[in-house]
């Protein structure tokens, strides 16, 4: 790798250019526009999440109108969009917004190192030309906004299965998904109960590439519910409101549908449990246990919802062509999965949806005056500024709700920061956590990929401003008002060489 000593400054610069690295560099531009902004992606590409999985069928869990912008209405038919339709749209915003200016592909941010001396952010970045040649530069920074998500891009979690050597098919998990494999025709099993498995066993059916057979393996039922793929309701208030008044309407709706669907689920499990069993029972044919397969031992929302589109997951157990098998792996053979109850399903190609290994900061190691900072140790300001970390935001969303929701009261957040300092001449802003405050975990959901992590995930605490919620319109009530108090502390550069010379003069 070359080192050809470029170096770069900007005002800001966001990591990341996934859908919350794109709003982020959108609305900071617009309420900063004498700011140079620097928008880095490591790909080749745009799009994060929705570039990046090419497994069949890859959509949003989540209604567009609440999961897209708010600054730019989701005008496509479809409410739940698959990924190509997504990345369509993030590729318009960029164009539109003059994001193209100011994204660097290719550039991965490898290390960062804040020096109080500058009031800087030093960002070492490796940089991929068209030819695949390395090199290395550096980007100051006086403010960093990272929109990296909340996991490993470079591969997922795959726990180990005994005799994965034997099988002599082909073992694939979704986010390593070679985006021209063909399964037309193949025996599959998918291993996994979540939103990537119900989303791909319907998709390998579907088409003139469909497979033979689908078998989807898990340890444990979810929650599955059926939702329209197109909003009628969004379509009227669309015709009779105009584009954005009606969009503006339809993200209003589906904000407080959503809210007290999830309320309701969460303050009443028990008829949360029935309602949902007594909704899947219709959806499944006769001959499949509700009981045995769509049962989960926890209560609603203690994991995500996952969300299917127009039923696609039951009638494609209703047509035959797909089963669901409630088991525990005992070990792989040549030709397929041997099951603990004795069972062996034969496949031909198996999935291992077994989910996602949770990362925070992309994988960046921040250095503070040449200390590491250690996140389990930190604590969240408001869920997005990092305590003990100067002039640096973090983008995390919701999960009980459209993660991207929370995006413009995050931006909101950074814009006060930015303009308290502007205002004062401030050079540095670091959150300090109060001695003796109560802290809890970060997040509030049970799934594997999140239990994993949590040993290395920051705190939250247990009242304002260190406090976050999982909804939005509960989250949306702390952030009204004023933002940013004492517990920011705020200081002018005073660099060391200048501390040395006014102590001399003394």
């Amino acid at each position: 790798m070359k080192d050809t000593g470029a170096m770069e400054s900007a005002d800001i610069v966001v990591i990341g250019a996934g859908i919350s690295g794109i709003g982020a560099a959108r609305h900071l531009m617009a309420d900063f526009p004498d700011k140079k902004v620097i928008l880095l992606e490591s790909r080749d590409s745009i799009g994060g999440t929705w570039d990046l999985f090419r497994y069949p069928g890859v959509r949003s869990d989540s209604d567009l109108h609440t999961y897209a912008y708010e600054f730019k209405p989701w005008r496509h038919r479809s409410a739940i969009a698959e990924a190509p339709l997504i990345r369509e749209y993030l590729g318009e915003t960029v164009s539109e917004f003059g994001l193209d200016e100011v994204l660097r592909l290719r550039h991965r941010v490898t290390s960062a190192d804040w020096s109080t001396d500058e009031a800087r952010w030093t960002l070492q970045v490796t940089v991929t030309d068209e030819a695949g040649t390395e090199h290395t530069k550096t980007i100051k920074a006086r403010f960093v906004f990272s929109a990296t998500g909340y996991y490993r891009y470079e591969s997922g979690y795959t726990p180990h299965f005994e005799g994965r050597d034997d099988f002599r098919g082909d073992i694939l998990h979704p986010q390593q998904w070679p985006e021209d494999y063909d399964h037309s025709g193949k025996r599959v099993v998918i291993i996994g109960s979540g939103a990537t498995a119900v989303t791909m066993l319907p998709a390998m059916l579907m088409g003139d590439g469909a497979a033979a057979h689908v078998t989807m393996l898990q340890r444990t039922p979810s929650y599955i519910a059926s939702q329209p793929r197109v909003d009628g309701i969004a379509l009227r208030l669309t015709k009779l409101l105009g584009a954005k008044l009606g969009y503006a309407a339809t993200r209003r709706k589906n904000i407080w549908i959503d809210f007290l669907l999830v309320s309701t689920l969460r303050k009443f499990p028990d008829f949360g449990r029935k309602a949902l069993r007594k909704w899947t029972l219709k959806e499944l044919p006769a001959d499949v246990d509700v009981d045995t397969h769509f049962n989960p031992p926890y209560a609603p929302w203690d994991e995500r919802l996952c969300v299917t589109p127009d039923g696609e997951f039951f009638k494609a157990l209703r047509d035959g062509d797909a089963e669901v098998v409630t088991d525990r792996i005992d070990r792989f053979t040549e030709d397929g999965i041997l099951l603990q109850s004795g069972k062996t399903l034969k496949a031909d190609l198996i999935v291992t949806a077994t989910g996602l290994v949770m990362q925070m900061l992309g994988g960046i190691q921040p250095t503070v005056d040449g200390r590491p900072v250690k996140m389990s140790d930190a604590v969240l300001y408001r869920g997005a500024l990092i305590s003990g970390m100067p002039n640096w935001a973090m983008m995390l969303g919701y999960t009980k709700a459209s993660w991207t929701l929370r995006l413009g009261n995050v931006c909101r957040l950074v814009g006060d920061v930015l303009r308290r300092m502007d205002t004062n001449g401030y050079d540095i802003a670091v959150p300090v956590v109060p001695e003796g405050l109560a802290t809890t975990d970060l997040l509030d959901l049970t799934a594997g990929y999140m239990q994993r992590a949590k040993p290395e995930l920051p705190r939250q605490g247990t009242e304002l401003p260190w406090r976050m919620h999982t909804t939005f319109v509960k989250d949306n009530r702390l952030f009204k008002g004023r933002l940013v108090d004492r517990n920011i502390r705020f200081s002018v550069r005073t660099p060391a060489a200048d501390l040395t010379s006014a102590a001399a003069d003394s």
